[in-house]
């Protein structure tokens, strides 16, 4: 039996923030232990937010948070669905296990009037940006962001 066959996806709730956290933290490891538990009990909280997450033998092996925004780079329509995070431990890739979790944000989204989905990846994240083709997304642009510090800057 593989990982997809056991595998549930269900809504995250407030007994998943540690394990959804420890996942957080290797999807973005510049945060820490404290700012990704306070982060995953906002989005529990949040309305405009959806996290599924991918659960097998009592332990956490992926998440997608969801959430719908206003507009998004390349959509028409609004709200629009738009995946902020989506995350598959290593050894559980290339099971089904992140197809299922963008399914279930994509039912989310239609359930609350979206007829489009849009997320983004790095540049350099050739796994993301395979995967996301993989399951239909098409890319719509690349972009460079820029920030300035205002608090240093004169």
């Amino acid at each position: 039996m593989n990982a997809e066959d056991t595998a549930q996806i269900r809504a995250a709730g407030s007994g998943d923030v540690a394990s959804w956290s420890r996942l957080r933290r290797l999807l973005w490891p510049d945060i820490d232990d404290a700012e990704a538990a306070n982060e995953c009990t906002q989005l529990l909280a949040d309305p405009s937010y959806a996290v599924f997450v991918s659960e097998s033998d009592q332990r956490l092996s992926g998440f997608i948070e969801v959430r719908l925004r206003p507009y998004a780079d390349g959509c028409d329509t609004s709200p629009v669905g738009y995946i902020e995070g989506w995350y598959v431990e290593p050894a559980s890739r290339r099971s089904g296990i992140g197809r299922r979790l963008v399914a279930a944000a994509e039912q989310w989204a239609r359930a609350r009037g979206c007829s489009e989905m849009a997320s983004d990846s790095l540049l350099d994240n050739e796994n993301g940006r395979r995967a996301h083709e993989h399951l239909g997304y098409a890319e719509v642009e690349q972009a460079v962001r820029f920030r300035k510090d205002l608090r240093t800057a004169t």
